[in-house]
């Protein structure tokens, strides 16, 4: 894209990307100072839920938006990142932020930030902020980027809910190298007095969670214990004191997505909303780039009998429960098309995928720096249990595995921004 062609919040965002030396510095400070510039729009905001979380944090927001919206209530939304355009983070009332406004707030941040270091996540968390505090709704609908105790996100004092979501390794470089120095970080959004509904959990964070739940006063919904769920006769069944739920499968394929749902309606449960709402949760969440079909775009058109799958996943709890997935579909030659970034454990997320798939070809990430080389990701996955090739683009390595196997499923996988990739070619 040119200068010419670039949107005004394009050339804004641009700027912005350079008020601080790195992507990614935790510390609440500078997002305090600007929100106090600002007046404090994090003050002026509908009810919130935040929620935190390794895997489907925003699965789970995705089907607490869907109820909301089914009960006629609207929800701002923050998630990160975007796939295809910025504006995806960024939800007013239900809508995507319009261009003259997320415009308007970015200015409006940039100008009171006065060109003082700030990293991008930090002052885009800002103008969400702005933009929420300046348009009516009834729910609010924050999802933390990275951790929780440092997040950008964590300037509320008192939400109406926290979630938390399954905590897994990832990020260990800015979230620490063990599972309950992670949970540690995530269970950092509990607030004193504030309901937290806690999704499955391995045994160390589970008690990691309880323990900081106690020292803030946060009553906890946890599952397995205050909720439950499952799947009865292709139904998702959910249970807690209130009694039982005889639901729709939930609209996100995957049998963690029952996990997510779960969640979703427990919050909905304790906010007050009834069978309806939950009902519209589980049935019209949409969530791009996590088992999403592809049904065009170039890719589609290109493999006619192909069938067609893109998700983002990329950490080892996500490689084990994409696994599970693919073997529970109808036998079909299944093949992996995967690009990964070098901060990620490639082996973690392919080792279970090797038994779930006939071929592995990787692929560069374009305009990604920190993107794997594909010869070195081919021999991580080689290494892992994997028959793996290279190829150029998404696009050779279909062509290449189309001209043996025609109506073969095929799962694009490793990256959101390879996600990101292939849905901005798909328009």
């Amino acid at each position: 894209m040119t200068a010419q062609d670039a949107a005004p919040s394009d050339l804004v965002l641009a700027r912005l990307m350079s008020l601080h030396p790195k992507v990614i510095d935790l510390t609440l400070d500078r997002v305090w100072r600007l929100l106090a510039a600002l007046d404090h729009p994090e003050r002026a905001l509908p009810p919130a839920i935040h929620l935190a979380g390794t895997n489907g944090k925003g699965s789970t927001l995705a089907f607490l938006r869907a109820g909301i919206e089914g009960a006629g209530q609207r929800a701002h939304a923050y998630t990160s990142p975007h796939l295809a355009r910025f504006h995806e983070r960024i939800r007013l009332a239900g809508e995507l932020i319009p261009e003259a406004e997320l415009t308007a707030v970015l200015d409006e941040c940039e100008a009171a930030n006065g060109g003082a270091p700030i990293t991008y996540f930090e002052i885009t968390t800002c103008a969400a902020l702005l933009a929420f505090s300046r348009r009516a709704a009834e729910w609010t609908l924050l999802e933390t980027g990275l951790g929780g105790r440092l997040d950008a996100t964590n300037v509320l004092d008192a939400p109406e809910l926290t979630i938390i979501t399954p905590v897994a390794m990832d990020h260990e470089q800015f979230l620490g190298d063990t599972l309950e120095k992670i949970a540690f970080e995530k269970a950092g959004i509990l607030k004193r007095g504030t309901p937290c509904v806690v999704g499955p959990q391995e045994d160390a964070a589970r008690e990691v969670i309880a323990r900081q739940a106690a020292r803030t006063g946060a009553p906890l919904l946890l599952h397995g214990e205050h909720w439950h769920v499952g799947e009865e006769r292709g139904r998702m069944v959910f249970q807690d004191e209130r009694g039982l739920l005889d639901l729709p499968r939930p609209a996100l394929p995957g049998a963690h997505q029952l996990a997510n749902a779960g969640a979703a309606v427990a919050a909905l449960r304790h906010l007050g909303f009834g069978e309806d709402a939950c009902a519209a949760a589980v049935a019209r969440a949409e969530w791009p780039a996590r088992m999403q079909r592809l049904r065009r775009g170039p890719l589609a058109e290109a493999a006619p009998e192909a069938e067609l799958w893109l998700d983002g996943g990329h950490n080892p709890a996500a490689g084990a429960a994409l696994a599970a997935h693919l073997k529970s579909l109808p036998a079909r030659p299944t093949h992996l098309i995967c690009g990964m970034l070098s901060t990620k454990d490639a082996t973690g997320y392919l080792a279970p995928l090797a038994e779930a798939a006939e071929s592995f070809t990787a692929v560069p990430i374009a305009g990604e720096a920190a993107a794997l080389d594909p010869e070195a990701l081919a021999a991580t996955a080689e290494a892992a249990g994997h028959r793996a090739r290279t190829a150029t683009s998404p696009a050779e390595a279909l062509a290449a595995i189309t001209a043996e196997t025609p109506a073969a499923r095929v799962l694009i996988c490793g990256s959101l921004y390879l996600a990101g990739q292939i849905l901005r070619e798909s328009g």
